[in-house]
This record gives structure tokens, C-alpha cells and sequence, in this order.
């Protein structure tokens, strides 16, 4: 006589459930840590950034060592820029995405928001895995009180 249970229904299912679950994690992922905002979920790969974040929350992904991108042009730059940030103007930003980190993640930001957009898109369609834009661009950022530097 054999010591096996028979197989029923409810544990049929139970397995089935169990299978399901399993594939499920597999192919999402679930398996991995789950990284906060600003950190690392793979070796050498930055978090992935929503596409669009307010000065706010620029100003603190630039503080915790994002790279900050300012796609304006130079007479904009010159006007008033953030200490730190790196100037491509977005007229050039293709032909020169070899200049940008992809092992870091990148704020890029314009006058009010709309050039910085095209310049992610631009990151982001050449495989850099963690750009946003910020919204309102240095505009904004002056009129909640950040510092800005003059000059080239």
C-alpha cells in the first residue's frame, strides 16, 4: 500500500497558486530589494526617476549626487546657473550624450521645463536609464530662493 497522498482538489490548486506566484515574482522581479528614491538597484545602475520632478525634489536628487544637466544656451548659462550643473545645450545634447554619466542619475533642467523634457527624452532614447526633467527649470528655482552663480 502506498503512503502517498491522493491528490485533491484544494492542493491541486494550492499548487497551481503557488506556481503562479512564483513566475509572477520571477518575471517581475520581485526578488530584487526594492531600492528607495536615489539609490541603486543593480550594480552600477542607477534608480529609475519618475519623468518629471518639481524643484523640490531636484534640488535634494542633486544634493544626495545626481547630475544636474542645464541644456539652456551659454548667454542663459552665463545669466544665472546652479553651482554644479553641467552645461550641453539641447541643440547639442545628441552628439555629445558621451559627456554624460550613466552610472549616475540625471536631473536635467532649462529655463521653465520645456527644453529640459526634450533633453531627457534625448538620455532616455539613447539607453540612460535614470533621467527626469525638472519642472519649471531655473525660473522656479530662483523663485523658491536657490542660489544661482553668474558668469561662465
Amino acid at each position: 500500500m502506498s503512503s502517498a497522498r491522493p491528490v485533491t482538489r484544494r492542493r491541486l490548486l494550492a499548487a497551481l497558486a503557488a506556481l503562479v506566484v512564483a513566475v509572477t515574482l520571477a518575471a517581475c522581479g520581485g526578488s530584487s530589494p526594492t531600492a528607495a528614491p536615489g539609490q541603486s538597484t543593480a550594480v552600477g545602475q542607477p534608480a529609475a526617476l519618475p519623468a518629471e520632478v518639481d524643484v523640490a525634489t531636484g534640488a535634494t536628487l542633486v544634493n544626495d549626487g545626481a547630475f544636474l544637466l542645464d541644456v539652456r544656451e551659454p548667454d542663459e548659462w552665463a545669466a544665472g546657473h546652479v553651482d554644479g550643473a553641467t552645461l550641453i545645450p539641447l541643440g547639442q545634447l545628441a552628439g555629445r550624450v558621451g559627456e554624460v554619466p550613466r552610472d549616475q542619475q540625471i536631473v536635467v533642467m532649462c529655463r521653465s521645463g520645456n527644453r529640459s523634457a526634450e533633453g531627457r527624452d534625448i538620455l532616455l532614447q539613447a539607453g540612460f536609464p535614470s533621467v527626469t526633467s525638472m519642472a519649471g527649470g531655473i525660473n522656479e528655482w530662483i523663485a523658491q530662493g536657490n542660489p544661482v552663480v553668474t558668469g561662465s
